[in-house]
């Protein structure tokens, strides 16, 4: 029986092998000519295209000279576009300066104030940090949308490319009604708590323009996409760094809003207007969102220069230290953290974005922190490294993306930094490989640039002095 199944076999694959010849030879008749030059696809024997790494390994070769460096940068720093009091140090990988210029002076730092945010943040909350939004049960039929400082929550569904994608508003309404309808309620009172904050929404040194202009909005435990909006008037729901448009003067009321309009969509009536209410003590959830790790959003903010990440960061550590979670708070938590990791005294703020020009970095810290945030011994302060823009390619040292957004040349993929600038201060702080492959940390700042209308040539005689770094020995 065995022998008979096995012949049996063999006869049918052999029929349809034949078959499948046939087939074969009727469909070649049939395609059109020019499909017989259709090779067959084979590998290359050899790549078509050597490219070279873009950041390469670092070098073992001699360092660069002080003396080397101050011919390299110092006849750029001394350009008169970018005033007077002009700092730079340069130190190697390890933080070791190698020249210095006003290195100790404290000064303005502009943005690259986030890099300080960012390995404060991370140092005390952890890189899996992150922040839930709630909805809980109120006294009688209300319910309380509980603000929990997620700067990146948004009203609705964010473009697919967004990354890394925010919790939604949306997506909490439809939570919130499935639990009421499971509870038989569909008729609520809506109470809402931003209480996590406290003091003003505008710090120090803040002019009101900075939210006409689209820098930053009233920090507040609850908002949506940043306070950014469409032509319209609506939440933008996605986010783009280079939108100017005036942001939302209410941004709780326009979070509590769309809220609201999702949860009437999503079949539960609210009756009346809703309106500020307390949390009460062991209330039940009846839905939450969570914000994406704060790795991410540290990339984020310091990618784009996010000044309302940066703001809600500073509570946070705040809130983990036992301080208000306000401006001043936040900014005497930060400093502790840094002082903790090293930075010494050269750290004195008033906000956590600086947005300020009341904040006061010495450039020799920055360069610390920098080296803090490189070494082994601190693993999780990485991403204040990975989230930095790469210059010609990503973020704030990208075309259109800033006043640094034309750095270019030997800098092109070499030079990874963190910009700042103010209307007379600019600024760049991060790494550079130089010509001998060797890792350089710098801190450029021009905190005296003499008018607002020289900010751009600042900039590029800055974002010279970065491409200078990268393309000599300096020895």
């Amino acid at each position: 029986m065995l022998r008979s199944t096995r012949g049996v076999a063999l006869i049918t694959l052999a029929m349809l092998n034949v078959f499948t010849l046939a087939a074969g030879v009727v469909l070649a008749r049939m395609l059109p000519p020019r499909l017989a030059l259709v090779k067959p696809v084979r590998v290359a024997a050899r790549p078509d295209v050597r490219a070279s790494p873009v950041l390469g390994s670092a070098s073992g070769g001699p360092m660069p000279t002080s003396s080397g460096l101050s011919s390299a940068v110092g006849s750029l720093l001394a350009s008169p576009s970018l005033g007077s009091g002009v700092a730079a140090v340069v130190a190697d990988a390890s933080g070791n300066i190698v020249y210095s210029q006003d290195g100790s002076e404290m000064t303005a730092p502009a943005s690259t104030e986030k890099l300080a945010t960012a390995i404060a943040a991370l140092d005390v909350l952890g890189p899996g940090a992150q922040f839930r939004t709630r909805v809980v049960s109120g006294p009688g039929d209300s319910i309380v949308l509980v603000g929990g400082g997620d700067p990146t929550l948004a009203a609705g569904p964010a473009p697919s490319s967004d990354y890394p994608q925010p919790a939604t508003l949306k997506d909490l309404a439809a939570r919130t009604a499935s639990a009421l309808k499971a509870r038989h309620r569909r008729q609520v009172q809506l109470g809402y708590d931003v209480s996590l904050y406290t003091g003003p929404g505008m710090a120090p040194g803040w002019p009101e323009s900075y939210v006409t202009s689209g820098d930053v909005t009233q920090i507040t435990a609850l908002e949506v996409d940043q306070g950014r909006l469409t032509l319209a008037g609506a939440p933008e729901d996605a986010d783009d760094p280079v939108n100017f448009q005036p942001r939302s003067a209410d941004p709780v009321g326009m979070a509590v809003s769309a809220f609201e309009s999702f949860l009437t969509s999503d079949g539960i009536r609210i009756e009346g207007t809703p309106s500020p209410a307390a949390t009460p003590a062991r209330a039940a959830v009846l839905g939450s969102v969570s914000s994406p790790s704060l790795s991410a959003m540290v990339e984020w903010m310091m990618l784009e220069s996010n000044n309302v990440i940066a703001e809600n960061l500073a509570r946070h550590i705040a809130i983990a230290m036992g301080d208000p979670a306000s401006f001043s708070g936040g900014a005497a938590a930060e400093t502790a953290v840094l002082r903790r990791l090293g930075a010494g005294s050269g750290v004195q703020l008033v906000d956590g974005s600086g947005l300020s020009p009341d904040d006061q970095i010495a450039p020799d810290t920055l360069v610390r922190l920098l080296a803090a945030a490189g070494s082994p011994r601190h693993p999780t302060l990485r991403p204040a490294i990975t989230g930095m823009p790469v210059a010609g390619f990503s973020g704030t040292l990208s075309a259109g993306q800033s006043v640094f957004g034309a750095i270019g040349g030997p800098a092109r993929g070499v030079v990874r930094a963190k910009t700042g600038n103010l209307t007379t201060v600019a600024a760049l702080a991060g790494f550079a490989y130089d010509s001998d492959g060797r890792l350089l940390e710098f801190v450029f700042n021009a905190a005296h640039i003499p008018k607002p209308a020289s900010l751009q040539t600042a900039a590029d005689t800055i974002n010279n002095a970065a491409k200078a770094l990268a393309s000599c020995g300096c020895r």
